[in-house]
């Protein structure tokens, strides 16, 4: 079996890169990230906190698998029944924005991991970033970059 190395990967990503550009591959083959992020626990949206709970308490909390439900594809977990339930009946109201991604890289034209500690409510609407350095950037126009992210959103996932 040959060696892989750094010029065999470099060819075989170039290979790839043609045989799709002539439609030999489709675009399909190469996947988009998942519209709800996951990457902080591995298929679980927003880490493991209950998105119900940035709305009612005021603070990220710590949800449980035993108020678990999957919603587009990922786990999301609730501190209690009652928000749960809350979630069931309108997700869209406590589902982060953007799929949980940073809603900074996302009005900049990509994706980065939403931090469930680095959060802010805006205009009814759940908003996750990567850092508070983050943030902060995003903070110097909310309403420019949620613009922004909404007309990125959600083709950033194929970049």
């Amino acid at each position: 079996m040959p060696s892989f190395n750094r010029r065999n990967f470099l060819t075989l990503t170039a290979s790839a890169a043609v045989a799709a550009s002539l439609g030999f591959v489709s675009s399909s083959a190469f996947a988009a990230k998942p519209q709800i992020f996951t990457g902080l626990v591995k298929g679980v949206a927003v880490a493991g906190h209950d998105p119900v709970a940035y709305f009612t308490q005021g603070k990220p909390v710590e949800g449980s698998t035993d108020n678990s439900l999957v919603h587009e594809g990922a786990e999301w977990r609730f501190s209690s029944a009652e928000n749960k339930a809350m979630f069931e009946a309108n997700p869209a109201k406590y589902a982060p924005q953007y799929g949980g991604y940073c809603a900074y890289a996302v009005s900049q034209g990509y994706t980065a991991k939403g931090e469930p500690d680095v959060w802010k409510i805006v205009d009814d609407r759940l908003y996750l970033n990567f850092n508070r350095g983050v943030q902060r950037r995003w903070e110097k126009d909310i309403p420019g970059h949620i613009a922004q992210g909404n007309g990125n959103w959600p083709k950033v996932l194929n970049n």
